[in-house]
């Protein structure tokens, strides 16, 4: 195997870490304290990736956590390999690519049945809405369509007010567009 595919896992201390300035992708608050029960509970099982001195490609969420964590290092791979262009490009695929997948519902509503007795799944991210739309799915004709993103348009009257709404539903964990009608 080439060597540029293998991982080499690095510990480092969090405050060497310097999280990208033009980082597309925002954390909210719920995000945040999902991730950090996720690390909490299971381990700290995908390092953050690095590039040049130190600056984050992929991880911020993460990084965050293990600060509310107050952890004092943190597992790293670097990808140093990459050119510039390549790592700016790099995040974005990084993050974009987990959107396009989409869940089967049936098989997590199994799964969140089968160990929600053991692991409490709404500190991990699932809501009760959201378990409740799964039981919707669960109960409707097999002809209709679902699907994992829904839209809601919310008008505002001003630049202001717009950015105002969706700085904070952002805030809130919210993947936010905004568009001119």
């Amino acid at each position: 195997m080439d060597e540029s595919y293998r991982l080499k896992i690095e510990y480092v201390p969090l405050d060497k870490l310097k999280p990208y300035e033009r980082n597309a992708r925002k954390h909210g608050d719920k995000d945040i304290d999902a991730i950090a029960a996720s690390i909490k509970r299971f381990g700290f099982k995908d390092p953050i990736g690095v590039w040049g001195k130190d600056i984050i490609v992929e991880g911020h969420g993460r990084l965050l956590a293990a600060k509310k964590l107050n952890l004092a290092e943190v597992p790293i791979i670097r990808l140093d390999d990459l050119t510039d262009e390549e790592r700016r490009m790099y995040a974005l695929a990084h993050n974009k690519t987990a959107e396009l997948s989409a869940w089967d519902f049936d098989t997590m509503e199994t799964e969140l049945e089968e160990l929600g007795e053991m692991f409490d799944v709404e500190e991990l991210g699932f809501d009760v809405a959201e378990r409740n739309d799964i039981e919707y799915h669960e109960s409707s004709p097999r002809n209709i369509t679902f699907h994992e993103n829904i839209s809601v348009i919310v008008e505002c009257s001003n630049d202001e007010e717009a950015e105002k709404t969706f700085n904070a539903l952002s805030q809130e964990g919210y993947t936010c567009r905004i568009s001119t009608l």
